[in-house]
């Protein structure tokens, strides 16, 4: 039988021991009745924690890991007519037939793996991942790299463990070891999102999953990130959570300008960060009184009106 190693893009591991075990796509959108109504409840302590959602690239980590192993490339470039098969909604397809010419050109697991070695957080992460409260925190990644990336990059920083679910694009090691990659899923539904990976709607149902199926409730959401894709989780967000853009990339340049252009407004506090002890610092004043604080429900929003271009 050929030998595999496969990696999923939902990873079941939590170190709370809090029964997060899986992940399935969000439903689609629910009534505006629905999305108009909203109770407020009160959680035991027990009960609420605040979330930290990451996006990846750029974000926990001070680098793109997909374009970093171009330099396993012969001269370390990727050859024009390989780069104009990129598309704005096909990035995961591209970076698969970039994985093809790497193994055509020698490249094999070993060389990948010990090239992702080379990244490094982004300054002040590891000072924000062992800052906050441990056992009043959950951390999650939504990202358009892929689990073999993500997973051993963590691996090799150490702090795996840390997080309770990554979502992500699978992918796999053949038993040639090239590397192949998958859509996390196809979705229709956003058009503020690519075809493989709709974050919003990722991050609505793993919030859901999580009061339905453990009885944990969120206090305060935190997304941390830096793309345009990263604005459909941001806009899910409510007035008593924070979405943290990073300075000089896009998404702080993204979130004015869909609400001047389309009038899509963060309810969410907006704080723009240049490291993770920007975040540390504000985000531990959410710590405060958690366990005796209001939820909203629905928590966040769950249906977005098709944003025509």
């Amino acid at each position: 039988m050929d030998s595999f190693t496969f990696y999923y893009c939902a990873i079941s591991f939590c170190p709370y021991d809090c029964g997060c075990w899986r992940s399935s796509l969000l439903l689609p959108a629910e009534t505006d009745e629905y999305l108009e109504t909203q109770t407020l409840c009160q959680m035991e302590s027990k009960d609420q924690k605040v979330l930290l959602a990451f996006d990846f690239d750029h974000t926990l980590i001070d680098n793109n890991s997909d374009t970093y192993i171009y330099k396993l490339a012969p001269g370390h470039k990727i050859p024009a007519d390989l780069k104009n098969l990129y598309r704005k909604d096909g990035w995961t397809h591209y970076m698969g037939e970039v994985f093809k010419y790497l193994h055509s050109n020698g490249m094999r697991k070993e060389d990948i793996l010990n090239c992702l070695k080379e990244i490094k957080l982004t300054d002040g992460m590891r000072e924000l991942l062992i800052g906050v409260p441990k056992d009043l925190t959950e951390f999650i990644i939504i990202s358009d790299s892929n689990a073999v990336f993500i997973n051993h990059i963590l691996q090799n920083l150490g702090i795996r463990e840390l997080f309770c679910n990554i979502f992500t694009n699978p992918a796999e090691f053949d038993e040639n070891e090239c590397l192949h990659l998958q859509m996390y899923h196809h979705q229709d539904w956003c058009s503020l999102s690519t075809k493989n990976l709709c974050k919003g709607s990722i991050l609505a149902n793993y919030i859901k999953s999580r009061e339905e199926e453990a009885n944990v409730y969120f206090s305060t959401i935190a997304y941390v990130g830096d793309g345009v894709n990263d604005f459909c989780p941001s806009l899910r967000l409510k007035n008593c959570d924070i979405v943290f853009p990073r300075c000089g990339y896009d998404l702080l340049n993204v979130i004015p300008k869909m609400e001047a252009e389309k009038g899509l407004k963060l309810d969410a506090d907006v704080c723009p960060w240049d490291t993770g002890k920007d975040i540390l610092e504000r985000l531990l004043l959410c710590y405060n009184g958690v366990g005796q604080q209001e939820i909203l429900r629905p928590r966040v929003r769950e249906q977005l009106l098709k944003v025509e271009n």
